[in-house]
Parts: structure tokens; C-alpha cells; sequence
């Protein structure tokens, strides 16, 4: 069997007698080191396979460069494109992240949030998880003096910045957009009002159609599980309500595309009978026939924002003093919605 101990630098230094402080000086290149001195110190450090101990090192100097990102869930496109604009601006400035995903668990969130205090992160990216309803369980974190940003699912805090979209708006003009092509009887399929997004949109839908002097029905908005792996159970719980809505805005583009697709199927035209419009511009929303109205979610720019706003605030660089930072959404009116005026 292999001998599997560790080469240190205490090995290095027996091998080509010389001193281990001369070692440690070579492996960093110290000026004061002969140059033929640090090539032979960096040729024995290979032959015997020396790996420097980075963590180590980092903890000496109370810096990690590593970046913990909390989201609810892996498994959708937004999130992706989040965490690529995270990774793209933490590898540019020299960090590395470690991701967990919640589950939409504010258990199993508490327990990542410790594994990462743990895994001494220098700072925390969050996405909330839909039944968290308040941020005690971070509170060591701020207190320790480790920054903490939230992003898209987000609880307002003095002490943290917050990367957002206006979702109010975004859902207001979702519904507005509807109501604009003759649209009366609007369903808006909705997420759990304990996540600021979902009730950001929720009230935005509301809003909109006191504008147009609709009386709001509780019974045209559904509360199903936007996880759930056989959404066209929306699509038939709908096609079961007598009248037939007009018009369907759901808070999210798997949903809104599922329902397109029952609808067709079972013979009521898209936009004529029914219009639909989704939410996050979803690789789905461009695929689907018709092709599905939707909101932009700028995902990569929230995840740039979110993760060089928490660099700066780690190299103590000027940052903005806002509390919270508005990313701009984008309505894109696609054939699912375009319909003549009934």
C-alpha cells in the first residue's frame, strides 16, 4: 500500500536541507529567495506531490474567498440564469461559491445557513424559501459581521441590501395587458402569498382590474403548487369553471404553457377564446405554440447585481446605499395574448 501521508513543507525542507521557513518563502515566491533556490524548491514540491493547504491559509487571514449562495431550488431556468451572473462576477473578482438549495424548506434553509457559517463563508447570497416568514435564523450572521444580500424572494432588513424586480407592477401590467385585449373574466393562477413575489403579483392582478372597474372574484384565483410535476391539473381545473374565463395570467411561464396546451387540446382556441399570459420568459415561452406572452425576468443581471454588490461591501469598495435595488422587468407581448377586442 501507498504511504498516503501528507508532503509538508517540513519534508520539503529535509529533502533539500535547507530551512522550512526558506520553503515557505520559495513556495510564494518571496523576493528574498534566490531565483535557482525557489526553482528547486517548486520542482521538489511537485516530485513529492505537495499540496499547499489553501484553507489553511485563507483562515489565517480571516478570508475564505468563498461566497454562499441559498436558493429555494435548483430545477428552473431563472434560478440558473441567477446563479450564472453570480458565477460569472465571483470568478472575475476571485471567489468561489458553495450552493445549497432550501427545497422551499425554511428548515432545511436554517440548516444551510449554519453549514455555511460553518464552512466560514466571507459573505451569504439568499433567495428565500416559500414558507420562511421572518430572517431571525440569520441574525448570528450579521452579528459575526457577515454581509448578507437577498435576492428575488426577499424579507426587507435594515441591516441588508435586497435585489428585486417590481413584481406589483410587473403583475399589474400582466393583467392590464389582458384586460387592453377585451379580456373580462381574468384567472390568475398564483404562488404562495407568504413569498413577496407571488404576493407582489397577486396585488398587482387586483389592482389592475379596480382600474378597469371590475369587481375582484376570489373564486378566479388559484393557489396550486407551481412545483407540481403534472401542471395540467391547472389547466383543467379552469376548463371545469362555467363561464370559461377569458383570459388566463399565471405566475409562472410552466404553468401558463401547460395550460396552453390542455386548451388546445381539448378544442378552445389560444388567444381567441382564452388569452394567456405567463411569467419569467422561460426558454418554454418561446417554444410553445403560441408562442407565450410573458415578463422578462432579467435572472443573469439579479445575480451580477446581487453578487457584486456583496464583493463590494467584502473589499470595503463604495457601494450604493440603497436598501433595495430595483432590477427593470419587461412585458413581452407574444401571439398567446394578441387577440381582437370582444
Amino acid at each position: 500500500m501507498k504511504d498516503s501521508k501528507e508532503v509538508t513543507i517540513y519534508d520539503i525542507a529535509k529533502e533539500l536541507d535547507i530551512s522550512a521557513a526558506t520553503v515557505s518563502r520559495g513556495l510564494n515566491d518571496h523576493p528574498a529567495i534566490k531565483k535557482e533556490t525557489r526553482r528547486k524548491i517548486h520542482d521538489a514540491a511537485r516530485r513529492m506531490g505537495y499540496q499547499q493547504n489553501i484553507f489553511a491559509s485563507n483562515l489565517r487571514k480571516r478570508k475564505t474567498n468563498t461566497i454562499g449562495v441559498v436558493i429555494p431550488h435548483l430545477n428552473s431556468y431563472f434560478t440558473s440564469t441567477v446563479i450564472a451572473g453570480i458565477e460569472k462576477v465571483a470568478n472575475q473578482a476571485g471567489y468561489n461559491l458553495i450552493i445549497s438549495q432550501s427545497l422551499e424548506s425554511v428548515k432545511k434553509e436554517k440548516a444551510n445557513v449554519n453549514t455555511m457559517f460553518n464552512s466560514r463563508v466571507d459573505g451569504l447570497l439568499v433567495s428565500l424559501a416559500s414558507d420562511t416568514e421572518d430572517i431571525d435564523h440569520f441574525q448570528f450572521l450579521l452579528q459575526k459581521g457577515i454581509p448578507l444580500i437577498f435576492f428575488d424572494r426577499v424579507i426587507e432588513n435594515p441591516e441588508c441590501t435586497c435585489i428585486v424586480i417590481n413584481n406589483f407592477q410587473a403583475g399589474y401590467e400582466a393583467t392590464k395587458h389582458l384586460l387592453e385585449q377585451g379580456c373580462r373574466r381574468i384567472v390568475h393562477v398564483a404562488g404562495s402569498l407568504r413569498s413577496s413575489v407571488y404576493e407582489g403579483r397577486y396585488s398587482g392582478y387586483k389592482q389592475a382590474l379596480t382600474d378597469f372597474g371590475l369587481e375582484f372574484d376570489p373564486s378566479l384565483v388559484l393557489f396550486p403548487d407551481l412545483r407540481d410535476t403534472e401542471p395540467g391539473k391547472i389547466a383543467r381545473t379552469i376548463l371545469a369553471m362555467n363561464p370559461l374565463p377569458d383570459g388566463i395570467f399565471t405566475a409562472n411561464d410552466t404553468s401558463a404553457a401547460a395550460c396552453i396546451s390542455e386548451l388546445r387540446r381539448t378544442g378552445v382556441s389560444v388567444p381567441d377564446d382564452v388569452a394567456v399570459v405567463g411569467f419569467n420568459n422561460d426558454l418554454l415561452s418561446r417554444v410553445i405554440e403560441p408562442a407565450l406572452t410573458t415578463v422578462h425576468y432579467p435572472g443573469q443581471e439579479m445575480g451580477e447585481v446581487a453578487a457584486r454588490t456583496l464583493i463590494n461591501k467584502l473589499n470595503n469598495l463604495p457601494n450604493d446605499s440603497l436598501n433595495t435595488i430595483v432590477i427593470q422587468h419587461e412585458l413581452l407581448v407574444r401571439d398567446s395574448s394578441k387577440r381582437q377586442k370582444k
